[in-house]
């Protein structure tokens, strides 16, 4: 029971007393006592006066005279223009922290029964993952991670882009320029291999442009009529006809790129449930369109594309077959949630893509809505902000992106040079501070993006996410390992604090109390950010939780404290909080060290 429900539920018995009325607690509006004001929780009378027949300040004395008598966990009371101000007791505090010591789950909502699937990361399978990519994955899994923590049945998914244009773009490039050239023969990992011939790509495109201008043709003719997307549309048609040199091109550079990625997925701790693939999908969203032309959603063009017309709705005209008849990006993906929603019984799906993509998902939803599937409004576009560095937006096509394995190189490399600054790894092994480093660097990165609302773009700097002091994730890593190097002194000594020795009658500080109430917020934090898809909101509560950590630890002596119970809630009070961080931190899929 939260304590606005504690005071709801007494101050509802206390107006059944006073004035023998039935109120139910969940009627009362309890809310947290302003700052300017004395008092833990605030009851607002006002709505009570047509019970009391009185004004607010006789209502609010009231209530609070018969609270003091009769509550033993409210020890004063005052009231301000019809608020009744609130202070709760150390009793109370002590018993509300002896539950949360006994609650094992503490943290983990009840099951919902909510089928809910996350899609995240979806690469194309002609470049590497790079910092946006980061971004993505990153908020992915840890939304993942929030949701379940809500309590909803979780499937982590990604749809791999691994046909279309851009797909044949790269082939065409290697055919042209690389000279058969394999990850092996040049020490590249595939990924970037792959991710040099699709640059490559758009250098033959852009020289071919210039041609054909310089021979006196328009631009925007130019563009269509270049040799090279020429031939890459041929290319594509021949894929999808099954032509085998072009499959057998296509597994073999794709084989590259998914062991890159998978590289990559591994250095930053990214798993999924499910994986499916767009090849094995666009057919499933040919079968679509036909329904939708059957139904009149749909109609054909004199040139043989397939449209949707969603100028009533808001939008515009989109294509979902070209004249060709090859498929686009929205036809794969009629397909596959149609899929996953028949396999998987989904209550809800959420797709994290970025702002760029906005147009698309409100056509996707759209358009499933024409074709008659009522889980249509079931969903839901997690639109993020992209990342940005300080010398602008990153290009793809044009090589100038941050390369995801370089990044977490990066990250590793600034995280040992930090940590060597402070000397305090000297009776580390090699292997050991090797691990700590790369904890310490993905600790580094993963925080620094996620703790930005998704919504918002960010800037990013290497620089100022290893610092290990101020909304860092070192920051908290370093906290957590301060409370183990006590926990551990107190454990060589040994020191019983399990919550079997608490006591219920313990002197409490002000700063205790404080952390008591921040430790009990972090179920209803857990809610707010799964209702927001936001897990800024746990990365920055994990901040105030390690913050207030700090202040206490320079203000208060918990190992020399001479009174035992005092010394033994002291000891488990910070248990509880390295506890609860490691929990958050999981969530943004952070690990917490023992010593740094």
């Amino acid at each position: 029971m939260t304590p606005e429900s504690f005071i709801a539920s007494k101050a509802s018995l206390a107006i059944k007393e006073l004035y023998n009325a039935e109120v139910e607690a969940s009627s009362l509006q309890v809310q947290v006592t302003r700052k300017e004001f004395e008092g833990d929780f605030t009851l607002v009378v006002f709505p009570l006066l047509k019970i009391s027949h009185s004004t607010p300040d006789n209502t609010g004395n009231a209530i609070g005279e018969w609270l003091k008598a009769n509550v033993p966990e409210i020890s004063a009371f005052n009231v301000v223009k019809g608020f009744l101000n609130i202070c709760l007791s150390e009793l109370y505090w002590n018993g509300l922290f002896n539950g949360i010591v006994k609650d094992k789950d503490f943290g983990q909502l009840p099951a919902s029964g909510k089928n809910i699937m996350v899609e995240f990361s979806s690469p194309n399978t002609n470049k590497p993952l790079h910092l946006g990519h980061v971004r993505n994955n990153l908020l992915g899994a840890s939304v993942s991670n929030l949701l379940k923590a809500s309590g909803n049945n979780v499937i982590k998914t990604t749809l791999v882009n691994d046909r279309g244009v851009h797909i044949c773009k790269s082939m065409y490039a290697w055919q042209q320029s690389f000279n058969g050239a394999t990850p092996q023969s040049t020490g590249k990992k595939g990924d970037h291999l792959v991710g040099d011939c699709y640059v490559e790509f758009n250098n033959i495109y852009s020289r071919e442009v210039k041609e054909l201008v310089s021979g006196g043709m328009p631009e925007e003719e130019a563009k269509k009529e270049a040799p090279s997307l020429k031939a890459v549309h041929e290319m594509l048609v021949k894929w999808e006809q099954g032509d085998k040199e072009v499959r057998e091109l296509w597994e073999m550079m794709n084989s590259w790129v998914f062991e890159g990625f998978d590289e990559t997925y591994k250095s930053l701790n990214i798993t999924f449930d499910k994986v499916y693939y767009e090849h094995d999908t666009y057919l499933l969203g040919k079968e679509l369109v036909q329904r939708g032309l059957d139904n009149g959603a749909f109609v054909r063009d004199p040139d043989g594309s397939v449209w949707c017309d969603l100028t009533a709705d808001g939008l515009d005209r989109k294509i979902v077959l070209r004249s060709d008849g090859t498929s686009v990006y929205i036809t794969q993906d009629l397909g596959t949630a149609e899929r996953r929603f028949s396999e998987n019984k989904l209550d809800s799906h959420i797709y994290v893509v970025g702002n760029e993509q906005n147009y698309h998902f409100q056509a996707l939803k759209l358009i499933l809505g024409k074709l008659g599937f009522d889980w249509a409004d079931q969903i839901y576009h997690l639109s993020y902000g992209m990342v940005e560095l300080p010398e602008g937006k990153m290009k793809s096509r044009e090589g100038t992106v941050v390369d995801a394995d370089d990044l977490i190189q990066k990250m590793y490399e600034e995280a040992k040079a930090t940590s060597e600054e402070s000397g305090k790894l000297a009776d580390m092994t090699e292997e050991e501070k090797c691990k700590l480093y790369h904890m310490i660097g993905l600790g580094a990165l993963k925080y620094f993006i996620i703790k930005v609302d998704p919504k918002k773009t960010m800037l990013f700097d290497p620089k100022e996410s290893i610092d290990f002091n101020g909304n860092t994730g070192p920051f908290i890593q370093y906290t957590h390992a301060r409370i183990r190097s006590i926990l551990r002194k107190a454990d060589e000594n040994g020191i019983d604090y399990s919550a079997e020795t608490l006591q219920d009658s313990v002197k409490l500080s002000t700063k205790e109390i404080r952390l008591i109430k921040i430790l009990n917020s972090y179920p209803q934090k857990i809610a707010e950010a799964a209702a927001a898809l936001s897990p800024a909101v746990i990365a920055n509560y994990a901040y105030e939780l390690a913050k207030e950590f700090n202040q206490y630890y320079h203000e208060t002596p918990i190992l020399k404290e001479e009174n035992q119970d005092v010394l033994r809630m002291r000891l488990a009070l910070i248990n509880t909080l390295a506890s609860v961080l490691v929990k958050a931190m999981a969530i943004l899929g952070i690990e917490l060290p023992e010593r740094m």
